[in-house]
């Protein structure tokens, strides 16, 4: 699925196919000359975080592992409950591990911070965290992001890993969608 797939579905792209891997190989240059000599276990945060962590991964050098959580802070609605649920928890004990927690956008941060503070509280030597994307303006608590691909204005966005209504995901960029897809 292209842009041209989507019709008028598509209001804008706001970063191409190109500059998302452009900058993944540069988040993956730095991320090998920090954990050098070290390895590294790469969390991915289901279900949008899929698109980046494959990409990301292929372009480390660096000694890795990889697992997988889900967690979710919202209820039914699209408002966040401030309660956050494991829906899928690791595989693997983080215990004197160096980690990445890998995500697709951090808006909030709310479940982001969550979630750290519970990777540090299991024992992990290291936590860190690398995102495709970041609305500084939705943010809600600081949450310390080492490694940022693009930071993007406070809008809902679809593609490459994100959703609206488990659609888009499978879009090799990111954009907005135009108003009468969610208006309805």
């Amino acid at each position: 699925m292209d842009a041209a797939d989507m019709g008028d579905d598509l209001k804008d792209v706001l970063v191409t196919a190109e500059d998302l891997d452009r900058r993944l190989g540069e988040l993956a240059r730095q991320i090998d000359e920090d954990y050098a000599g070290k390895e590294v276990l790469l969390v991915g945060v289901l279900r949008g975080a899929v698109m980046v962590m494959a990409d990301l991964s292929r372009k480390l050098r660096t000694p890795l592992q990889m697992d997988w959580m889900a967690v979710s802070s919202y209820g039914s609605g699209t408002k966040t409950s401030g309660v956050v649920r494991i829906l899928k928890d690791l595989d693997q004990d983080v215990t004197g591990r160096h980690v990445l927690i890998v995500e697709d956008i951090i808006d909030s941060g709310l479940t982001l911070s969550w979630l750290r503070s519970n990777l540090v509280g299991r024992g992990a030597a290291s936590v860190e965290i690398a995102t495709t994307l970041r609305k500084p303006k939705a943010a809600k608590v600081a949450v310390p992001v080492k490694y940022v691909g693009f930071e993007i204005p406070d809008e809902f966005v679809v593609g490459y890993g994100l959703d609206y209504a488990e659609k888009y995901r499978n879009l090799p960029f990111v954009g907005t969608l135009s108003p009468h897809v969610y208006q309805k």
